[in-house]
């Protein structure tokens, strides 16, 4: 590159003052953690949101799908598994107590009269004439192919984890892209500034 050339770029980017780049990565880099942060705490409010709803038993599926939507949709809001987690995944510990409850009273209900009614189905069945031995093993085989069994519920049916966007296309997002810009921009016209400056002394 010649002598004119270099004199041209030269003066066209000593106009641009990389400074001023660093300063509008700074002030974008501040708008992106502040954004990051009101994020997490909107999270956290959709969150308490779910473990409140879960507590009264009513609008838990909305209150989750809420929380769902926000999370995969926006950055820094991570509700994961994992010795590094920041927030533990959503436990909808009351709706799994209910239905605990709930498979206990069935059971209970269900099996409340099977005795009475397996010693009317044997006294039915089996003469009166056989031995008591006979009708007892009857009402036991009743009892068994008859009465409810407790069914276990298992728990991480009622636990869940959502992983946040790597990006996302709000203030946070756009905030880090022009930050990261003004950065690669800055360091770009400090390079571009050297190796004119360099070049210019190579031609002295």
């Amino acid at each position: 590159m010649d002598k004119r050339t270099l004199h041209h770029f030269w003066r066209y980017f000593r106009e641009i003052k990389p400074m001023y780049f660093l300063v509008a990565a700074v002030v974008t880099g501040l708008i992106c953690i502040f954004a990051l942060k009101s994020n997490n705490e909107h999270m956290g409010e959709l969150r308490t949101a779910v473990f409140q709803a879960d507590q009264k038993g009513q609008g838990v599926d909305e209150a989750l799908q809420n929380l769902r939507n926000y999370v995969v949709s926006h950055m820094n809001t991570q509700l994961a598994a994992g010795p590094n987690a920041v927030h533990p995944p959503i436990q909808l510990k009351y709706t799994y107590q209910r239905l605990v409850l709930a498979q206990n009273n069935h059971v209970q209900s269900t099996n409340s009269n099977l005795y009475s009614d397996a010693q009317h189905y044997c006294e039915a069945t089996i003469p009166t004439g056989f031995s008591g031995r006979y009708r007892e093993s009857c009402i036991n085989n009743y009892v068994s192919t008859h009465g409810a069994k407790p069914v276990s519920v298992p728990k991480n049916l009622y636990e869940f984890d959502f992983v946040a966007a790597k990006w996302s296309p709000d203030l946070a997002g756009w905030s880090l892209v022009l930050t990261i810009f003004f950065i690669l921009c800055a360091v770009t016209f400090w390079a571009a500034d050297y190796l004119i400056k360099r070049d210019l002394k190579h031609h002295e």
